[in-house]
């Protein structure tokens, strides 16, 4: 099952530099595992106001109890809100039966 997942990134102020930037690289080296998992097949950066990271998600899980170890797995997750959207095939999908490329 794939999901659209929006996470907007809030660093609590007075956060260490030291600790934004290790958990942001951690961030990144999980993603990359996510992604080899199969669970993230897709990210995008919106428009940000100033001081946010924001960004949004194409993710696939069996189901939403999945879709949440996967989330709460990310180290950025404790500063992240996030809006999970479902999404089931559309019978009018061009994308249905076409090779991936």
């Amino acid at each position: 099952m794939e999901f659209l997942v929006d996470m907007v990134t809030t660093v609590p102020e007075g956060t260490a530099r030291e600790t934004v930037d290790d958990t942001r690289r951690r961030e990144a080296a999980r993603v990359k595992e996510l992604a080899a998992q199969g669970h993230v097949l897709r990210l995008w950066k919106p428009p940000e106001a100033p001081g946010e990271w924001h960004t949004l998600g194409l993710f696939n899980a069996t189901d939403e109890n999945e879709l949440h170890q996967v989330l709460t797995s990310m180290p950025l997750n404790k500063w992240m809100t996030v809006t999970v959207t479902p999404f089931k095939p559309h019978p009018s999908d061009p994308g249905v039966g076409r090779p991936a490329g």
